[in-house]
């Protein structure tokens, strides 16, 4: 098998794009876990969910245009 050489700076960049494209492909993997998480952590009361009106609400405050 043939060697190859790669600066350090030009190997670190790879990596670090590997690395980033591995957490989104990851992040898009676990989109149900994430939910069950979301959903145990409101039924329980660890946080309080938020109804659609409430983020209107919120969004409008903040400039956002709710069609």
């Amino acid at each position: 098998m043939e060697q190859i050489q790669i600066n350090r700076t030009d190997f670190h960049q790879i990596l670090q794009a590997a690395e980033m494209l591995l957490g989104k492909v990851e992040h898009a993997l676990a989109q149900d876990e994430i939910a069950k998480k979301r959903m145990l952590d409101i039924t329980t009361g660890k946080v309080q969910g938020k109804t659609e009106a409430e983020l209107h609400v919120y969004l409008k405050k903040r400039g956002v245009r709710i069609d």
